[in-house]
């Protein structure tokens, strides 16, 4: 059969015939949810991308974050990252690598670690974004994966740090539960702002980097400010059950 042919008998198809095929569609489309003529669907911006796990607490996030004191910042005055925090990514576990490694190592799929340490290339599913990333170590991807403190290393010397002793200000820069390998542009685009300003584009993280971040301020001795304590709660009244967790400075 021709193509014109087709056309033509297409276009002579009984009214009665017409209007039932309608009806099965406008059917469908009330019962079944169907969008005719829409996109396909796109994953939804609050999917939760996992992440390694960490160690609860036994407490909620919600209890630990009641528990926390509420308090005005600090001056940021004498903050120094190496000063205060120790240099980048010591070895603080004694494994034999930096915490740089052991985060990627632990992030990562797919790694290349020839020599058991040095991460030379893998797959991040950014948390932060939901996108894929190719890390490559020393070409344009390797700054492209970076590793965020959760509470920023300025927001904690703001919020009670500075009143630590340099061996618990250490802990904080290179405890586990206080890193994530994610985006590169998006963690600098977070800076050192608290979860009053600064949230994972990712809605489905967000129960989960708020739970981090309180969890880490209960470990060290921090407080929250007001605003930041309120943008918390407001996270976490969509998920009142997120665990607490415990850090590296309580095992």
């Amino acid at each position: 059969m021709s193509r014109s042919t087709r056309r033509r008998r297409g276009a002579a198809l009984p009214a009665a015939l017409v209007g039932a095929i309608a009806l099965v569609v406008l059917l469908a489309t009330q019962l079944g949810g169907i969008e005719l003529g829409g996109p396909a669907e796109a994953p939804a911006a609050s999917d939760p991308v996992a992440i390694a796990p960490a160690e609860p607490s036994g407490r909620t996030a919600v209890e630990a974050l009641a528990a926390l004191e509420v308090k005005g910042p600090a001056p940021a005055t004498g903050y120094d990252r190496e000063g205060g925090f120790g240099t980048a990514w010591l070895d603080v576990d004694r494994n034999g690598c930096g915490t740089r490694d052991d985060v990627l190592a632990r992030d990562l799929t797919g790694i290349d670690a020839p020599g058991g340490c040095r991460v030379l290339s893998g797959e991040l599913l950014d948390p932060y974004t939901g996108e894929s990333i190719a890390f490559v170590r020393g070409q344009d991807t390797s700054t492209a994966v970076q590793i965020d403190h959760l509470v920023a290393l300025q927001n904690a010397w703001r919020t009670g740090a500075q009143q630590l002793s340099q061996e618990d200000r250490v802990a904080l820069a290179n405890d586990p539960l206080n890193l994530l390998a994610v985006d590169g542009p998006t963690n600098s685009a977070k800076g050192a702002r608290d979860a009053a300003t600064w949230l994972p584009p990712a809605k489905g993280i967000r129960c989960e980097y708020v739970a981090r971040q309180v969890s880490v301020k209960a470990a060290y001795g921090l407080w929250v400010v007001p605003a930041e304590r309120d943008a918390i709660a407001r996270v976490l009244e969509a998920c009142p059950e997120q665990p607490a967790y415990r850090s590296s400075l309580e095992y």
